[in-house]
Order: C-alpha cells, then structure tokens, then sequence
C-alpha cells in the first residue's frame, strides 16, 4: 500500500512541482508593464517561451508584443483560464493554416488594455496572451507544430 501511495505522489510531483506564488505573479506583471511602457523589446521578448515553436509563429507573437510598445498600459492582470481560453490553447490553425499546439499547457492569460494619445486624438486596445510556466518561472508559450 505504501507503494502506491509513493507511485502515485511521484506521478503528481511534476504537476505540483511549480506553481507560481502571488510574489511570482505580481513580479511578472510589473515587470511586464515596465518593459511595455519603456519600450524594452528584449525584456519583453525575453518572456517567449519558444522551445520546440514554429519560426513564423514566434515572429508573430514577437511582432505583436512590440507592435505598441510605448502606449500607457490603463490595466494590466494575470487571470485563471475560463472554459472557452481552455479551448483555444488545446490548439488550432496557425499562420500558415498547419495545425498548432503550445508545447507547455497555458495556466493563465495576461490581459492588457492600453490607450495611446497623439495629436490627432487618442485611442485604447485590449489583448490578452497566454502565460504557462517553465523551469520555475512564468513564461509566454509560442504554438509550435501539432504532431
């Protein structure tokens, strides 16, 4: 009997091995902002998680992370993946239509809303991207390939 209990702790071990603490999850967060909003491309692309990803998938995720570097993030949240965000990161068509699939299961989405003023008036996004977790820190997945 104490064999299987062993079993099946050493079964569940990877699964408990990480999860991210609120310090983990406030640090990513605030580092993520910092970066945006001071426009440091290599710290932002440096959350790419992108072992094993697809070369156009990662230039996309890339393009899209810097594409409004400088705006003024107005709220900024790491939240619990819903039913349907479950949904959407067991995979899907990427870029070239090929089938794709993150290579670390996502565990929560960051979600930014940001606005940006100009001259000619102003204007405000939203998005929200995937965060999984990796050699003991939060990551961005990129799909790579579905086998």
């Amino acid at each position: 009997m104490k064999t299987l209990h062993f079993a099946v702790l050493m079964s569940l071990a990877p699964m408990l091995a990480f999860a991210a603490t609120p310090a983990q999850e406030k640090q990513f967060v605030d580092t993520y902002k910092k970066a945006f909003e001071a426009k440091d491309d290599k710290t932002l692309t440096g959350f790419l998680y992108t072992k094993g990803s697809d070369p156009e998938a990662a230039g996309f995720y890339k393009m899209m992370m810097t594409a409004e570097m400088g705006s003024k993030i107005t709220s900024i949240q790491l939240v619990d993946l819903n039913a349907d965000d479950k949904k959407r990161a067991a995979g899907g068509p990427g870029p070239s239509g090929k089938p794709m699939k993150f290579n670390l299961t996502p565990t929560k989405k960051l979600v930014i809303k940001s606005e940006t003023k100009d001259a000619n008036g102003s204007s405000s996004s939203s998005n929200e991207t995937f965060v999984a977790e990796a050699d003991g820190k939060l990551v961005i997945p990129v799909p790579g390939p579905a086998n």
